[in-house]
C-alpha cells in the first residue's frame, strides 16, 4: 500500500500535533485564502480532524481588494468543501486603513472576521496557513524594523485561539501538497507587487539563499524561536516587577535601578496601563520613555499613542492620558 507523498505527510503530521492538543469532539476553524499554504492547511485538516473525533470549519475572507475577489473567494471556498471542511463559509470585510498600511489594516479585518466566526462556532482554536519562510520573512522585516527582540521572535506558534501548524513546514511543501491534491491554488497577484515590504523581504530572503546558501530560512526560524523563549521570560519578569511599583508616579531613580532588559518592558507596560494601544507602541517610544531616565535634561513632556503624556519633574515620572485638542 502506497502512502501519502511526502509533502501531504508532513503537513498532515504537523497538523496532527496540533490537533492532539484538543479536546475530542471540538470544532476547529481553517481559515482559507485560496493560495497554496492554507489550501495545503486545509487538506491536511479535513484528513486529520475527523479521525481524531474533530469538526473542522473553514472560513475565506474577501477583503474585496482586487477584481473579482468574490469569484476567487467562492472557488476558494469549494475547493475547501472538496478537501474535507465543513461548513465553509465566505466572508466579505471592509478594509479600514484608519492610519494603518494596507497590508496592515488587511490583516486586522481578516482575524477580526476570523475571531467572529470562531465565537459562533464555538471553535476551539483557529488554524491559520504561516510557514517556515513566513516566519523567516518576518524576522528579516523585524531587523528592518529595528523593533528589538520581541520583533526578532517571529510568529508564535500558538497565541489565544490563534495556531499555526506550519511554522516548521517550508513554502515549497504546501506547493507540493497542493500538487499531490491535484488542486491549483490561486496566485495573489500582490504577492509580486514589490510596493509591499513584506514582497520585498520575500525577494531578499532568496537574494541570501542564493549567496549564502540554503538554510537561510531555517536558521532565521531557528533564531526566532530561541528570541521568543528570551523575550517570553524578559516580559514575564517585567510583569512581576510591576505591582511592586505601585501607582504613579515613580520614582526616575529606583526605575533606573531597574535592568535596561525590564526596564524597557516596564515601560510598555506602563505605558499601555495609562491608555497607549499595544500595537502602536513603537521602539522609538520606548526609548523616548528611557531617556526620561538615562538623559534628561529638564526636556518638556513627550507625547505617546492614545494621548499618553510622559513627563519628569525632579525624580518623579508620570504617565497620563490627556484630552485630544478639540
Amino acid at each position: 500500500m502506497t502512502g501519502p507523498r511526502p509533502a501531504v505527510a508532513a503537513t498532515r503530521l504537523a497538523v496532527r500535533a496540533e490537533l492532539a492538543l484538543l479536546p475530542q469532539g471540538c470544532t476547529v476553524l481553517v481559515g482559507c485564502s485560496g493560495g497554496p499554504d492554507s489550501l495545503a492547511l486545509a487538506g491536511a485538516v479535513g484528513f486529520e480532524a475527523p479521525r481524531l473525533g474533530i469538526a473542522a470549519a473553514g472560513l475565506v475572507v474577501d477583503h474585496r481588494l482586487q477584481e473579482g475577489s468574490a469569484a476567487v473567494a467562492d472557488r476558494a471556498a469549494e475547493q475547501c468543501r472538496e478537501l474535507g471542511l465543513d461548513p465553509v463559509e465566505v466572508r466579505a470585510v471592509r478594509v479600514e486603513r484608519a492610519g494603518q498600511g494596507p497590508e496592515s489594516a488587511a490583516r486586522s479585518a481578516r482575524y477580526a472576521a476570523l475571531e467572529d466566526a470562531a465565537e459562533r462556532l464555538g471553535a476551539a482554536a483557529v488554524l491559520i496557513g504561516h510557514t517556515r519562510d513566513d516566519q523567516a520573512e518576518q524576522v528579516l522585516l523585524g531587523l528592518a524594523r529595528g523593533s528589538g527582540s520581541r520583533s526578532l521572535s517571529g510568529m508564535p506558534r500558538r497565541r489565544g485561539l490563534f495556531v499555526r501548524p506550519f511554522i516548521d513546514v517550508t513554502r515549497a511543501e504546501t506547493h507540493a501538497a497542493c500538487t499531490a491534491y491535484g488542486i491549483e491554488p490561486w496566485r495573489d497577484p500582490h504577492n509580486e507587487d514589490v510596493t509591499f515590504t513584506r514582497v520585498r523581504a520575500r525577494s531578499f530572503l532568496g537574494t541570501l539563499e542564493d549567496e549564502l546558501g540554503p538554510g537561510i530560512s531555517g536558521a532565521l526560524a531557528r533564531s526566532a524561536e530561541m528570541l521568543r523563549e528570551d523575550a517570553d521570560y524578559l516580559e514575564d519578569a517585567a510583569r512581576a516587577i510591576r505591582p511592586q511599583l505601585g501607582q504613579g508616579p515613580w520614582s526616575a531613580r529606583a526605575m533606573t535601578d531597574l535592568p535596561r532588559a525590564l526596564r524597557t518592558r516596564v515601560w510598555r507596560l506602563l505605558a499601555v496601563e495609562a491608555g497607549s494601544g499595544a500595537g502602536q507602541l513603537s521602539a522609538a517610544h520606548v526609548e523616548s520613555l528611557d531617556a526620561l531616565l538615562t538623559s534628561w535634561h529638564g526636556q518638556g513632556p513627550l507625547n505617546l499613542p492614545g494621548h499618553v503624556l510622559a513627563r519628569r519633574s525632579g525624580d518623579q515620572v508620570t504617565l497620563e492620558r490627556v484630552r485630544p485638542l478639540e
